[in-house]
């Protein structure tokens, strides 16, 4: 029953199978298996690929079992379609289209099968691209955010500077009018005098200046700070949203983008296994030699190309007979006298009935 499966699946005419060696039976049994398990792999590979696509079984599944029953129709085909002829070149020639599209399914198959493999391995570059993005992403969003900051601390210290500056003249006042009662500058006269209190005065009035822009500017820059600390919130709030979707970087083109960067070889004698698997059957009929099954089966075409050329050729006579017989009936006829007086008096009779119809139409008009 297996055997009988395989056969099938080789795209072989199991009757004619059924009549011939054993060997022969085996050899495409053989094709058969290569071809099936084939399609195994296209169902395993497709339903992987899928999945990093879907993210679902149910649905992997089911789409990478329609995707193995197609290549399993395109391989059966391909083999089926091979016919052994008694040039190797023709053969060639033949199949090297077939040769063409087995290679393309061979791509198609180990490309995702190498994910998997490598899957450890791209994961290691997947992570290392993420960190990239995440790096490159806030540095991205802190440019709308920057000059903003930037702006706010440039104000923040312009506030502070002028306070420090305040301080310092309050400072020198103080200076002023304290050095101005010991006797050691202005005056020199020990004592408050008048000189004394006017230094005081004017140190007291820039006290108070400062104590109102302290005041003032400690105010503004609560008020820059708040500011600043919400676009910080912004910031973080957009890179905390934003993140999501560089942590899930890792859908099939980029896995397929970071295979690429891992050492080509060993995705290459994947490849290459793969190939030869998708072409051993095509291959395998090329190289083998004639068999009973071959000789019966273009017996069996050469059978019903002969008989349909045959059957064209007997539509032929018979459409040239008829044609011949027709030609003698009607030559007799056209000389026969009484066939000629009976078309003649028909012709007689529908030319009056046209001149009774013309007449009655021309009364009625006048």
């Amino acid at each position: 029953m297996l055997k009988r499966f395989f056969i099938l699946c080789s795209g072989a005419d199991a009757d004619i199978l059924a009549e011939s060696a054993s060997g022969e039976q085996n050899k495409y049994a053989g094709i058969g298996a290569t071809v099936f398990f084939t399609a195994i792999m296209a169902f395993i590979a497709a339903s992987y690929a899928l999945y990093t696509v879907f993210d679902n079984y149910f649905t992997a599944i089911f789409f990478g079992l329609i995707w193995g029953l197609l290549i399993f129709n395109l391989d059966r085909f391909i083999v089926s379609t091979i016919k052994k002829k008694d040039n190797f070149l023709d053969e060639l020639l033949q199949a090297s289209p077939r040769i063409i599209l087995a290679i393309i399914i061979a791509i198609v198959i180990s490309k995702p099968l190498e994910l998997k493999i490598f899957e450890k391995e791209i994961d290691r570059v997947l992570l290392e691209q993420k960190n990239d993005l995440t790096l490159a992403n806030k540095e991205q969003i802190a440019t709308q955010y920057t000059p903003s900051i930037t702006a706010i601390d440039r104000e923040i210290d312009a506030l502070k500077q002028e306070i420090t500056t305040k301080e310092t003249e309050v400072n020198d006042l103080y200076e002023t009018y304290i050095a101005e009662a010991e006797g050691r500058k202005g005056t020199e006269i020990v004592g408050k005098g008048p000189v004394y209190k006017e230094k005081r005065e004017k140190h007291d009035a820039a006290l108070e200046e400062l104590v109102a822009i302290k005041k003032d500017n400690a105010d503004k820059i609560a008020g820059l700070e708040a500011q600043k600390t919400e676009l910080a919130t912004a910031y973080e709030d957009q890179v905390v949203n934003s993140q999501p979707i560089i942590d899930n970087f890792d859908g099939l083109m980029a896995r397929v983008t970071a295979l690429n960067e891992l050492p080509w070889l060993p995705s290459f004698f994947i490849f290459l296994l793969f190939l030869a698997i998708e072409t051993s059957p095509i291959f395998a009929k090329l190289l083998s030699p004639k068999g009973e099954y071959d000789y019966k089966l273009e017996d069996a075409e050469g059978e019903i190309k002969t008989w349909v050329e045959q059957k064209e050729a007997q539509r032929k006579v018979v459409l040239q007979t008829d044609f011949d017989i027709n030609d003698r009936v009607y030559g007799d006829l056209s000389e026969e006298e009484e066939l000629y007086a009976y078309k003649k008096k028909i012709a007689r009779e529908m030319m009056k009935k046209q001149q009774d119809a013309f007449y009655k139409r021309q009364t009625g008009i006048l």
